[in-house]
């Protein structure tokens, strides 16, 4: 801390500390001054730590504002040259109005620590321009503050009490709710930080936007302190309560959850729960099969009402090699309805991972995966159309793929037993495949005009309004498996681009087709600090739900 204040003062111009002057007055010729100072800098940064205390002003220490000998003594604190005013010679000396930019300009988190050192300082860090561009720049709030003064709530007590308390729960989390899943954003929401149920469109529209469930909110409008609010059931906002349980976990709990119930009952509670969730009645669902599937969600999830465990995910990261743009996608999932997916690039890999599942195939498991090195060029339409036509074209791709594998795994096995010299054996990118993605790449380019795209005969589709042309398409495989995720397996498929918020995956095996548009909706705090960080999220994202 006080080394960042040396920082400022040198900035500002200020000249060195009053302990470093007394120290060279003392020992001029002493070469070591430098790293004495530092020592004592470090030493007494350890002892400005702890939280910031509303002291009564007679019972805080003041700074050390003695002075020096005047212009007689010899190296004075207070010297003055006499051809002009006297300099700065500490922060104290600085006028209030540069000391509040320089506070400004310091993260949060330091201006406690900052406040012990003095109760000038202290006085200071109740400016509300400080904490007024405190919670602007971290947490992007602008006019909702002047709303929040209005109702008598300082910058400073929100910084303090609301927004640094939760900073740790803002971003992208998945609920734990067994196979099924979930997409929660947390955000500063005008005078809230609110926790966002994302729900896709309703089955099978899936170009629509994203509907929004408030599931809880803090607040700072009673006894201005952080009040946490449960948003769930039909009768307002009621007691909650938050729980950081570790690191990028936390979970939520209801105190109140007969707010939950309705006058008619569990039968009364599933026609509501069906009419948002899939926006019909059970009279309008005629497939059995889908009506069995609705009424054990609405069982399942229901057991989650009062207490739900969340777990941080991060948006996927961009690269300029990307085929098109990572990030959220909704798609159709037959007789499951529209299920989100997380599409994101790995070198010559495109995934798709589930964030919500269905007893299938549940949320967290990789729903596909599209070889770039392996673009497929289109036949006619009148070939286009027929299903024998399509499965001989993607299978024998696929069959190519299966064998290069298999090449692959023989040649990794050989280098670990003897890598070859200058190779270290960490290396995981084989030559073959990085020359076939250059070549994938290639042929991407060449084929990248628009091309006529028309579903297989037989091949069924939720939404009939799907593009008719395409940019690009490539060999890839989705992942089916039994109920209760039972025998799952990989079974080839076709990837079609559409346009850079569209793509598509026809299903061989099961003669389905899946359209998936990108969620549009700005989410911060959701980025990945990095690729390593994203890709060990996936990979603990599936083993969540295996």
């Amino acid at each position: 801390m006080l080394l960042r204040m040396a920082v400022c003062a040198r900035l500002c111009g200020v000249g060195q500390s009053r302990r470093c002057r007394r120290r060279q007055r003392h020992s001029q010729a002493d070469q070591d001054s430098d790293s004495e100072m530092d020592m004592d800098e470090e030493e007494e940064e350890e002892r400005v730590v702890g939280k910031m205390k509303d002291e009564p002003d007679g019972s805080s220490s003041s700074c050390h504002n003695s002075r020096g000998a005047g212009p007689s003594g010899a190296g004075g604190l207070g010297s003055v040259d006499s051809a002009g005013p006297p300099h700065p010679q500490s922060l104290l000396d600085l006028p209030p109005e540069l000391l509040v930019e320089i506070f400004s300009s310091l993260p949060g988190t330091a201006l406690p620590n900052l406040a012990l050192v003095c109760k000038k300082f202290r006085q200071i860090l109740n400016t509300e321009t400080i904490w007024r561009r405190r919670c602007t720049e971290e947490f992007g709030m602008r006019d909702d503050l002047r709303k929040m003064e209005i109702v008598g709530v300082s910058s400073r007590d929100l910084y303090v009490k609301l927004l640094h308390p939760y900073r740790h729960i803002l971003g992208l989390w998945q609920p734990d709710i067994g196979p099924y899943g979930g997409l929660l954003n947390v955000v500063v929401d005008g005078l809230f930080i609110i926790g966002w149920m994302y729900l896709p469109p309703h089955d099978p529209r899936v170009e629509d936007p994203m509907r929004r469930r408030p599931l809880f909110r803090i607040h700072m409008w009673e006894k201005n302190k952080a009040t946490v609010e449960c948003m769930y059931g039909h009768k307002g906002p009621h007691k909650g309560d938050i729980q950081t349980v570790k690191k990028d976990e936390f979970s939520t709990k209801c105190n109140q959850t007969d707010h939950h119930r309705m006058p008619g009952g569990r039968q009364e509670e599933f026609r509501t729960w069906l009419e948002e969730e899939w926006g019909r009645t059970l009279e309008d669902i005629f497939h059995e099969h889908m009506q069995e599937l609705i009424l054990m969600k609405f069982i399942y999830t229901s057991q989650y009402d009062n207490c739900l465990t969340y777990r941080r995910i991060y948006l996927p990261p961009c690269l300029p090699s990307d085929l098109l743009q990572p990030g959220l996608f909704k798609g159709t999932y037959g007789s499951h309805g529209l299920e989100i997916i997380m599409l994101s690039f790995h070198g010559s890999k495109a995934k798709a991972t589930k964030l919500t599942g269905d007893p299938n195939v549940p949320a967290g498991q990789l729903t596909l995966e599209v070889d770039l090195n392996r673009p497929v060029r289109l036949p006619d339409l009148e070939h286009q159309r027929s299903m024998e036509e399509l499965s001989r074209l993607v299978r024998g791709v696929h069959e190519e793929a299966q064998s290069g594998s298999q090449g692959r795994d023989t040649q990794s096995e050989a280098a670990e037993v003897a890598p070859p010299e200058g190779v270290k054996s960490s290396d995981s990118t084989p030559p073959a495949e990085a020359e076939g993605f250059e070549q994938g790449a290639a042929a991407c380019s060449a084929a990248s005009e628009p091309q006529p795209f028309v579903l297989p005969l037989g091949v069924m589709a939720r939404n009939e309004v799907y593009p008719r042309t395409c940019k690009m398409c490539f060999y890839g495989t989705g992942l089916i498996a039994g109920h209760g995720f039972t025998s799952p397996e990989r079974t080839p498929g076709l990837f079609a681009l559409f346009d850079d918020d569209r793509f598509g995956f026809i299903w061989l095996e099961l003669k389905s087709f899946s359209l998936y548009s990108r969620l549009t909706d700005q989410l911060s705090h959701a980025q990945a600090p990095s690729m390593e960080r994203f890709e060990a999220m996936l990979r603990n994202m599936q083993s969540w739900t295996s």
